[in-house]
């Protein structure tokens, strides 16, 4: 049975006697909430249900006794007044009587109250709550199709945008997207709604080319605009369609009463002199305006010379003045390949995580990572409530278009990507357009990989439907009570660094040879670990890279299982000595040598000093007497060498094809996510960034050292005895001399 992940429904939250408290007197307040670590979107100082999408707590208005009830149980578009359609500007409405605007000040009183607070409805017999923007882009906006169906993946995408509005540490989102999601619309409604109501501001657009960004003006933004009432409608400047820049000068003020009884004339009201346009893509576009709105389209697809992490950093300036944040960013995208633009974007979303932030509060990039599964909002699969159809209906379901649906969004997918299994390109650019996980959004390249990635993608997806964190134990090695160089002990600990997937039975644990008075492994006949340390522990930038372990079994009489990679390391501590320590407390405990990198020798010369110098394995390519001073002294293996580079890729490409992904209708037993991925995008002619790759690859080398042993072939060379040689041609022998 598919269980959703997108969002859950928080209970009790907030203490009952709190919030009934606070809503008897609307003291909620717009925005966000330290005490209760929640961004309030409410703006009727009520709080109801708390949702949490993306690990963002957002608190929703109390829920009203009566939700509005469309006759048909669900959203309806309300047809726009034929009386009111008539008039096209606030100076046309003026010409009309008293009584006429008496007739209609309830319903556009309504309107602009729907637009600021939001709207409550019954949809299939369920109150549901919409923003304001959401409402005006279902009741206000034209797209392409009319009007816009309402989705309830476009509903939890509209109050995870409301979030990061209201919150003060936020700059807006980074939303990883499936095609043909809406984004594009939504986000031209977005700024025609803000822009209109907005005085002295900016708003801008941009997207991968100049080009795209002048069509998304020009054939979205501009036609929401027009089509927009009159009393949601500035007086813009220049010509009702304009390809460059909407410029509005009087504003459309909310109608009251008062207002309409005054004398005021619109004539006389203040301009707005706010603007949208858009700009050619480049790292400097926008820089040193001032943006009340920057719309960041196709983020993902931004190609050399163009890179959207150099734009972020320039644009994210025109969004604050100091340390106060003045405008928003709404930036959405599917991903390209990786080397088309895709790895700036993916670190871009990646550094928008919420639950990493500094001590500001704000997340690395500023704006908030958003991920909708392309389940919630794939075309098609979507009934006429709105609602996901994620699997095989036992009922009658119908599409907004009266279209039945036969089958489930999940097993549609499934069959498309078994169509295109041995198209491995072709389902990866599937995967990021349609993707159901971050990591199917990611998806690079096949001709871009060194090893199989079929294979490789095989067993990330597999890991991912066994949901492989039951298999996976987070922990720490620790010694016991606390005393060095006595056992190890294994601590489950979700805050560990290590990821154990096996740990060796007691009998097995702890196993150290003394030989002359020198420490060796005991278990060296059932395993071995691969290293890429690193020395330095603090760096300038603070990217520098990670230390990387890992540990794999091979083929033995005890109980073992048979190449299985254990155990993976993947992080860098605060001090390179924590690591250090690390490393040497996992060799301990599963009595398994170590193959390391000795460019950087400070953790084979920690083992040394530690008395663990027989821990340390010499490379297997060179005979003792053939190795270096250094590594008669310390062991571990150089990376500079071109054979040892080609014996590393080797054998982790002979691994995965014998042990990862479908290998006739079971699966590879490793489930390391980041090695993995790692694997898929492996560059044997850059290798530092690939720690994973190097500490597996090494691991495979220790434990099939054999295969790299040096082999001497014995050369023959003739010595003369002193016997004559004679030649027995014909009838008489003679002597060759």
């Amino acid at each position: 049975m598919y269980i959703q992940s997108l969002y859950k429904v928080l209970k009790n939250h907030i203490k009952p006697k709190v919030l009934n408290r606070m809503n008897r007197y609307n003291k909620w307040e717009y925005g966000y909430n330290e005490e209760h670590d929640i961004i309030v979107i409410s703006k009727d100082g009520t709080v109801g249900e708390v949702y949490e999408i993306q690990n963002l707590k957002i608190a929703l208005p109390k829920k009203p006794e009566k939700p509005h009830g469309f006759v048909s149980n669900k959203w309806e578009y309300t047809e726009y007044p034929k009386e009111l359609k008539k008039i096209k500007s606030v100076f046309d409405w003026e010409e009309y009587s008293i009584n006429f605007k008496e007739k209609w000040y309830d319903y556009i009183d309504n309107e602009f109250n729907k637009r600021e607070q939001g709207f409550w409805f019954n949809n299939k017999n369920v109150a549901t709550y919409i923003t304001g923007t959401h409402y005006m882009y279902l009741q206000w906006s034209k797209i392409d199709v009319g009007q816009p169906d309402f989705r309830e993946s476009n509903r939890l995408f509209y109050i995870f945008w409301e979030a990061c509005k209201a919150d003060d540490r936020c700059y807006g989102m980074c939303y990883l997207k499936n095609r043909r999601s809406g984004f594009s619309f939504m986000s031209s409604a977005e700024s025609v709604n803000l822009a209109t109501i907005s005085t002295d501001s900016r708003f801008g657009i941009l997207s991968k080319s100049g080009a795209d960004a002048k069509k998304m003006f020009t054939d979205k933004v501009v036609p929401i605009s027009v089509n927009y009432p009159f009393f949601f409608k500035p007086i813009q400047d220049g010509m009702d369609r304009p390809k460059t820049e909407l410029a509005y000068r009087v504003p459309a003020s909310k109608f009251t009463r008062r207002k309409l009884e005054s004398n005021e004339a619109i004539a006389e009201i203040t301009g707005l002199d706010t603007t949208i346009d858009w700009k050619n893509t480049g790292d400097n576009s926008y820089d040193g305006e001032k943006l009340k709105l920057l719309v960041h389209d196709e983020s993902g697809k931004w190609e050399k010379p163009n890179n959207i992490l150099n734009n972020w950093r320039v644009t994210k300036t025109t969004l604050r003045l100091g340390g106060t944040i003045i405008g928003k960013c709404m930036m959405g995208s599917t991903s390209n390949a990786l080397d088309k633009g895709g790895s700036n974007f993916k670190k871009l979303y990646y550094d928008s995580n919420v639950e990493e932030r500094n001590a500001n509060g704000e997340t690395r990039s500023g704006l908030y990572s958003l991920f909708i599964p392309m389940e919630w909002n794939y075309e098609g699969y979507i009934d006429s409530y709105g609602l996901p159809v994620f699997e095989d209906p036992k009922k009658d379901r119908f599409s907004p278009q009266g279209k039945r649906i036969r089958i489930g969004v999940i097993e549609y997918w499934q069959n498309e990507v078994d169509g295109l299994k041995k198209d491995q390109d072709g389902l990866n650019e599937f995967y990021r357009q349609f993707p159901r996980t971050e990591q199917h959004a990611f998806r690079d390249e096949a001709k871009q990989s060194l090893f199989n990635l079929t294979k490789i993608y095989e067993q990330i997806d597999y890991n991912q439907d066994v949901r492989n964190e039951s298999l996976v134990t987070k922990g720490s090695f620790q010694w016991q009570n606390g005393i060095q160089d006595s056992s190890v002990l294994f601590v489950p600990n979700k805050n560990g660094r290590f990821l154990v997937t096996w740990v060796p039975p007691i009998e097995l644990q702890n196993r150290v040879i003394l030989k002359n008075g020198l420490k060796y492994p005991g278990n060296e006949h059932c395993g071995a670990f691969g290293c890429d340390p690193y020395d330095i522990s603090g760096t300038v930038d603070s990217r520098g890279s990670n230390g990387s372990l890992h540990g794999l079994t091979k083929f033995s009489m005890e109980k073992v299982p048979n190449s299985l990679f254990f155990l993976e390391y993947i992080a860098r501590p605060q001090t390179a000595e924590i690591f250090f320590e690390d490393v040497l407390m996992a060799c301990v405990f599963y009595g398994m040598p170590i193959l390391a990198e000795n460019n950087k020798p400070r953790l084979l010369y920690h083992f040394k000093r530690r008395g663990y110098r027989g821990y340390s394995m010499n490379r297997p390519d060179k005979v003792y007497m053939k190795l270096s001073i250094t590594e008669r002294e310390i062991g571990g293996i150089p990376n500079s060498s071109q054979d040892i580079k080609q014996a590393h890729a080797a054998a982790i490409e002979s691994y995965i094809e014998n042990y990862v992904g479908n290998l006739d209708g079971r699966y590879g037993d490793i489930y390391f996510q980041r090695t993995l991925e790692d694997w898929s995008r492996f560059d044997i002619n850059n290798r530092t960034k690939h720690d994973a790759s190097i500490s597996s690859g090494l691991a495979l080398m220790a434990c099939n050292k054999n295969l790299y042993t040096p082999v001497f072939k014995r050369q023959l060379e003739q010595k003369p005895l002193g016997f004559k040689k004679y030649d027995n041609k014909g009838f008489s022998s003679k002597i060759i001399r």
